[in-house]
C-alpha cells in the first residue's frame, strides 16, 4: 500500500455535499471576473462557476449507499487489490471503496490507462491463481481496456471486471455523460469475454457478481431502500472437468506401446500441481517434453526437457500428446513466408495424435485465436491438469518389466542428448562477450548470476528472449508466467508489474526484460509501481527498436529486390533515442543507464537489486543487440 497522505482529509458526507457544486464548474473557462462582457442585445451565459443550490436539505444525503452493498458483495470474494483509472461511471464504488471499506480488501491500485489495470490483473492471476476486479468506465474506459482483454481472452487468464455505466437518460447531467454511456456497451468486446451482464437493481447486481461482471451507476449512488431483503448468494466451488475414462484408458494405452512418444505442454499448468504431475508422468515414461511457454510446465534442466529441440523430436515421434495445446497445427509443420508463404509437415507418416485440453469447449466465432484446424486421432475435452493424475494411475500398470527397460534406455538416450545441448548452450552465451551493443545473451547471464540464489520470478519477457530458458533454472511454476496470449504490444510491462503485486507478500524476488516498444505502450506502468511501492526490476532490452517488424520490412524488401535501406523507417526508435532511466526517474523509481559498455553491467543490475530487495521498483536501461 502506498504510504503518501493527501494533503487534507475531508469527510465522507462533506464531499458528498460538494460533490454537485464541483461537478457544475467543469464546464467553466475561468472566474466571473475574467470573462468578457456579451455583445449589446445578446442573452448572458450564465456563469457556472459562479453558480450556487439554493441552502435547501440536500435529500442525498445518507448513511449507506447501492455502492456498500455493492463492496460487501466483493468482500465476499476475498480480493486484495482492484486495478482502476478513475472515471464519474464509478465513482460511488470508488468512495465506498476507500472510505466505507478503508481501502483494504480491496485495496485500489491506481493506474494510468486501462489496458495497464487490465493487464496487471492478468499478470496476477497467472502468479496467485485467482482473478482481481478491474474498474473500468463503460465506453471510453472498456475501449482502452479492449487489448488487454483480448491477451487475456487468448491466454486463458480471469480477469473480473466492472464497468460503470448510466443506463437511464434522465439521470446523465454533465455533457461528458452522454458519451460515457451507452445501452449495449460491453457489445465492443463480447467476442472475447465469456460473460456479461448489465444489472438493473442490487438484487440483480450481487447474483450477476457471483457470476461475475457489471454494474450501473445509478445503483451505486442511490440510497438502499430495504437493505433487509437483500442477499448475497453463496460462492460455489467449481470443478474442473476431468478427461472421459475410457479416453483417458485409451491414452495411457497409446504412451505406454509407443517407441518415440512425445508430450507438449502449452497452458497445462494452472497451479503448482500441474509441473509435479507432469515431471511424474514424463518419469514413467522416460519420454520427451516440449514446453512452449505459454505456462512454466515442465522443469527446463530436467533431462527429458527438449524444449530447445522441439522440431526434432515431434519429427521423430510415433506419439504426440498435446496438452492444452493452442496450435496443435503449428506443432506438426513448418512455415515460412520469407520470399512466398508455404507451410509443410515435420511429422512422420502415420504418427498418432491426441489432444487434451478445454479448447474445443470455448470457441467462438469471430476472433480467430484457436489456430488453425488440425484432426487429431483422440481430441479429449477436459482440463489437462486435472486429468493427469487418473492418466498416471492408468499408465502405472500397463508398464511391464520389458517395456521398462525400452524406457529406461530411452531416457538415458534423451538425458545424454539434453546435457549436451544445454553445455553448448553455455558456450554460446559466450559469443562477443565484452562487444557492444550488449549481448543478449550476457544480458541473461550476468542478470541470472547475481539472482540464481533468491527466491526469484521472471514475470515478463517482452520480446520473447529464449537466453532465460537456456540459462537458468525454472525448477518451479512461478519462475515464469507465460506470454501475452494475444501478442498484443503493451502487455508485457503491466503484467509483470500484476505478477511482481501477487509475488510480493511471498517475498519472492520479480525481474522481467521489457522491451522497449512495449513500456512506451504503457510507460504510467512506472508511476504505478512508484506509487504502490511493488518491488520488480525491470532491465530493458532497448534494442531501439520495433525489430520483429523491422526484419518484415526487411524480408518484404528482399523478395521485391529493392534492399534494405529504407526498413528502418517506421520500425525504429531512433532520433533522438528514448531515455529510458530518466522517463523512469522523473516517475520516482531508481534507474541506471543508459548502458552501452558491458563491464558496466553487472554493477548496474547488483545496485537495482539491491533497492529492489528492500521493496522498491528499479529499472536498468541497457542497450542491447536487436535479438
Amino acid at each position: 500500500m502506498s504510504k503518501r497522505k493527501p494533503a487534507a482529509a475531508i469527510g465522507r458526507r462533506h464531499f458528498l455535499k460538494g460533490a454537485t457544486v464541483a461537478g457544475a464548474a467543469l464546464g467553466a473557462a475561468g472566474p466571473a471576473a475574467a470573462q468578457p462582457a456579451p455583445p449589446a442585445g445578446a442573452t448572458p451565459l450564465p456563469d457556472m462557476a459562479a453558480e450556487t443550490l439554493p441552502p435547501v436539505a440536500d435529500p442525498n444525503q445518507q448513511s449507506s449507499s447501492g455502492a456498500d452493498f455493492m463492496l460487501e458483495v466483493l468482500k465476499t470474494f476475498d480480493f486484495d487489490y482492484i486495478p482502476e483509472t478513475p472515471a464519474s461511471t464509478f465513482r460511488g464504488l470508488h468512495e465506498a471503496i476507500i472510505n466505507g471499506g478503508m481501502n483494504k480488501k480491496p485495496e485500489m491500485l491506481s493506474c494510468m490507462h486501462e489496458e495497464i489495470a487490465v493487464a496487471m490483473a492478468h499478470g496476477y492471476a497467472k502468479i496467485e491463481g485467482r482473478p482481481l476486479p478491474v474498474l473500468v468506465q463503460s465506453t471510453v474506459g472498456l475501449q482502452h481496456a479492449s487489448m488487454a482483454l483480448y491477451n487475456a481472452y487468448c491466454d486463458q487468464v480471469p480477469v473480473y471486471m466492472i464497468a460503470g455505466n448510466t443506463v437511464d437518460v434522465t439521470l446523465r447531467g454533465l455533457s461528458f455523460e452522454s458519451p460515457h454511456s451507452a445501452i449495449d456497451p460491453a457489445v465492443i468486446v463480447r467476442d472475447f469475454v465469456k460473460w456479461d451482464d448489465q444489472p438493473a437493481s442490487l438484487q440483480h447486481f450481487a447474483e450477476s457478481a457471483v457470476r461475475a461482471y457489471k454494474v450501473a451507476i445509478e445503483l451505486q449512488e442511490n440510497p438502499i431502500p430495504n437493505r433487509v431483503a437483500l442477499t448475497i448468494p453463496k460462492l460455489s466451488r467449481v470443478t474442473m472437468p476431468q478427461g472421459d475414462s475410457a479416453a483417458i484408458a485409451e491414452t495411457a494405452q497409446q504412451l505406454v506401446k509407443a517407441e518415440n512418444p512425445v508430450i507438449i505442454a502449452d497452458r497445462m499448468a494452472r497451479t503448482p500441481a500441474g509441473m509435479a504431475r507432469l515431471i511424474e508422468l514424463a518419469e514413467l515414461l522416460q519420454c520427451a517434453v516440449v514446453d512452449t511457454g505459454a505456462r512454466s510446465n515442465f522443469p527446463n534442466r530436467h533431462p527429458l526437457c527438449h524444449t530447445g529441440r522441439g522440431g526434432a523430436v515431434v519429427s521423430q515421434a510415433d506419439l504426440i500428446l498435446g496438452l492444452e495445446l493452442s496450435d496443435f497445427w503449428g506443432t506438426m509443420h513448418a512455415f515460412g513466408d520469407r520470399i512466398v508463404r508455404r507451410a509443410r509437415a515435420i511429422t512422420k507418416p502415420g504418427v498418432h495424435t491426441i489432444s487434451i485440453g478445454v479448447r474445443d469447449l470455448s470457441i467462438k466465432a469471430n476472433y480467430q485465436e484457436f489456430m488453425r484446424y488440425q484432426e487429431v486421432d483422440l481430441a479429449v475435452a477436459a482440463d489437462a491438469e486435472t486429468s493427469l493424475p487418473g492418466l498416471i494411475e492408468q499408465v502405472k500398470p500397463l508398464i511391464t518389466p520389458e517395456r521398462k527397460a525400452a524406457f529406461e534406455a530411452r531416457g538415458k538416450r534423451l538425458a545424454g542428448i539434453h546435457n549436451t545441448m544445454m553445455e553448448g548452450w553455455k558456450a554460446d552465451a559466450t559469443i562477443g562477450w565484452d562487444t557492444s551493443p550488449i549481448t543478449l545473451g550476457r544480458l541473461c547471464a550476468e542478470l541470472y548470476d547475481q539472482i540464481k540464489d533468491d527466491d526469484w520470478s521472471m514475470v515478463g519477457n517482452g520480446i520473447r528472449v529464449t537466453w532465460p530458458r537456456r540459462l537458468w533454472n525454472f525448477d518451479k511454476h512461478y519462475r515464469w508466467i507465460g506470454s501475452s496470449g494475444g501478442a498484443g504490444v503493451g502487455y508485457n510491462a503491466p503484467a509483470a508489474l500484476g505478477a511482481a503485486l501477487a509475488n510480493r507478500k511471498y517475498g519472492r524476488l520479480s525481474v522481467a526484460i521489457q522491451g522497449d516498444g512495449d513500456l512506451m505502450m504503457a510507460p504510467g506502468t512506472l508511476w504505478t509501481e512508484a506509487h504502490h511501492q511493488i518491488p520488480i526490476l525491470y532491465v530493458m532490452h532497448n534494442n531501439r527498436a520495433w525489430h520483429q517488424e523491422l526484419m518484415y520490412v526487411q524480408a518484404m524488401s528482399n523478395r521485391h529486390g529493392r534492399g534494405v535501406e529504407n526498413a528502418h523507417i517506421g520500425t525504429t526508435i531512433t532520433d533522438p533515442n528514448i531515455d529510458f532511466a530518466m522517463l523512469a526517474k522523473s516517475m520516482g523509481v531508481y534507474a541506471e543507464g543508459p548502458i552501452t559498455n558491458p563491464r558496466d553491467l553487472g554493477p548496474a543490475l547488483k545496485r537495482a537489486l539491491a533497492v529492489v530487495r528492500k521493496g522498491q521498483p528499479a529499472l536498468v536501461d541497457a542497450v542491447v543487440e536487436p535479438r
